[in-house]
């Protein structure tokens, strides 16, 4: 029982598949929607923004920033296809005319171009990045000179110091970088919430 239980919670919400996958992303829809749409809000997006969600779970981000960025592009990534199928679900509308596109991947590779994206947005994925270096770089390699990385990590799950995080974005080559504490008490308790922007000649 022992060692069956972190497999069960790694299927409903480390890489959700199954039943276990489609319970996670019920209750991950709940437990991450404030938070979610706060960042989003947060964000500005213009409309005609094209909007990278890494991870987007269940959908309900990559459908409040389909709902911002009305004229642009929204691509969600996720390496779980039971979590694509349910982005799909909750975005059928804006999936079929091409306004969302979802496609398998992760941090470390995105499948997206060079330069191709306006905002990256991830809710609660950090502590999933098997290499946080090799993430930050993929990161920045997909979004355009001027680009912005937004974040929200949960405290507890975050690993490492808030300072190596900080420094770990900087090294990537990000700058802007923003750090706080975000009281706001959810399932996890509090978040840390990261702004950083990739500069603009580079």
């Amino acid at each position: 029982m022992a060692t069956s239980f972190p497999r069960i919670v790694d299927s409903a919400f480390g890489h959700p598949r199954g039943l276990a996958g489609r319970i996670g992303g019920a209750i991950m829809a709940r437990a991450n929607a404030a938070t979610e749409r706060e960042l989003v809000a947060e964000a500005g997006l213009r409309h005609t923004d094209t909007v990278l969600v890494l991870g987007p779970g269940p959908g309900v981000g990559l459908a409040a920033a389909a709902a911002a960025a009305s004229a642009g592009r929204v691509i969600g990534v996720d390496p779980a296809e039971e979590m694509l199928r349910q982005c799909r679900e909750r975005c059928a509308e804006q999936a079929r005319t091409g306004h969302v596109r979802l496609h398998r991947g992760d941090a470390e590779d995105t499948g997206q171009p060079d330069g191709s994206v306006d905002v990256l947005l991830t809710v609660n994925t950090l502590h999933l990045w098997p290499d946080r270096t090799r993430a930050l770089t993929e990161l920045y390699r997909v979004l355009r000179p001027g680009g912005r990385l937004i974040m929200s990590a949960h405290r507890m799950l975050l690993e490492g110091s808030p300072a190596t995080l900080r420094l770990d974005v900087e090294c990537a080559g990000f700058t802007r970088v923003l750090l706080r504490l975000n009281d706001r008490r959810g399932l996890l308790g509090p978040s840390y919430e990261l702004h950083a922007g990739r500069p603009e000649n580079r």
